[in-house]
């Protein structure tokens, strides 16, 4: 089957490792399903994965890829949920310290074909488009997470995004936005600025700029660049929700004085779970909400997608149809 898989890896030139060919097709195995994809979505972890980051050599070649949305043996149409935890585990599956993603034990979904645990498997809503489905299962499901379950937020809410254009920040405001939140963003794109606005965000910041008024939370992805920033804009009693430190996780100062004197909530939230991944695409497809596509290319051209995704030209999702 054709699939785009890491055959070597680099920290300087990720996509030298980068392969888009012929794979075996998955083999079944008791309680796995095998999904015939219709669309994957790409992720900065795909490159990640590429430069040697949380994919170990001894496991190449790997299929990549965490999003996806195709057909089942059984003709249903079906969201991959990527987090696939260990033989026996119970309960939330995002706490399990030998939990996995799709792509870093098991093959991902940047290809025809993919087998994920039975359980894995949520029905696509009937007005859910292909392109929107392969949208959840990473990025907007780290957004929901982070927004509904760990935030703690009532409508109303001021909620900062810190960085603006990629999965998370775009998927953070369009939720919010939906759930009566105000939302902020900064960045250091004018542009990106400017769309973040058009999806829903009630004012762009450029990035570090003081606020007119302080926020009841902050949704974090970019760590040390914008850490002191976020302490600062919170007012007493908010939140700080992290799932990512794309900048670093040294901070060169930790305002650890403020955050105890503020009281504020530093929350780490990482991915979501299955019935997240449900109330998800049913909460996107009963608003109406569109998410964000960058780009829809063939996963033939998967190299494409790739190079854009490195380069930090992305404004939203890039999505990948598979014939």
């Amino acid at each position: 089957m054709l699939a785009v898989y890491a055959a070597r890896q680099s920290a300087d030139d990720p996509l030298s490792g980068l392969e888009v060919g012929e794979r075996p097709e998955p083999q079944a195995r008791e309680g796995w399903t095998t999904v015939s994809l219709r669309t994957a979505g790409l992720n900065h972890h795909d490159v990640w994965s590429l430069r040697g980051v949380g994919l170990p050599a001894d496991r190449l070649p790997m299929i990549l890829g965490c999003d996806g949305a195709g057909v089942d043996p059984d003709g249903n149409e079906v969201i991959v949920h990527a987090v696939v935890p260990s033989d026996g585990w119970r309960g939330d599956e995002t706490l399990d310290p030998r939990r996995t993603l799709l792509s870093e034990l098991h093959d991902g979904t940047l290809a025809q074909q993919v087998a994920v645990p039975t359980g894995n498997l949520v029905p696509k809503p009937e007005g859910l488009s292909w392109e929107h489905a392969a949208c959840l299962s990473t990025a907007w499901l780290t957004a929901y997470r982070m927004l509904f379950t760990q935030a703690g937020l009532a409508p109303g809410a001021t909620v900062l995004v810190q960085g603006a254009g990629g999965g998370v920040a775009t998927a953070l405001v369009q939720l919010g936005e939906a759930a009566g939140y105000r939302m902020w963003v900064t960045t250091r794109d004018e542009a990106k600025g400017k769309r973040a606005v058009d999806i829903g965000a009630d004012r762009a910041f450029a990035s570090g700029e003081r606020l007119p008024e302080r926020v009841d939370a902050v949704m974090e992805t970019v760590g040390a660049a914008t850490w002191s920033h976020s302490v600062n804009s919170l007012n007493p009693g908010g939140a700080i929700v992290i799932s990512g430190a794309t900048s670093g996780d040294a901070p060169a100062k930790a305002e650890l004085t403020k955050i105890f004197f503020k009281q504020l909530r530093v929350l780490g939230s990482t991915m979501g779970t299955r019935s997240e991944l449900e109330r998800l695409a049913a909460f996107v497809t009963h608003k109406g909400i569109e998410p964000v596509v960058d780009s829809v290319m063939p996963l033939e051209q998967a190299r494409d997608g790739f190079a854009t995704m490195a380069g930090g030209d992305v404004f939203g999702k890039v999505v990948f149809t598979v014939s």
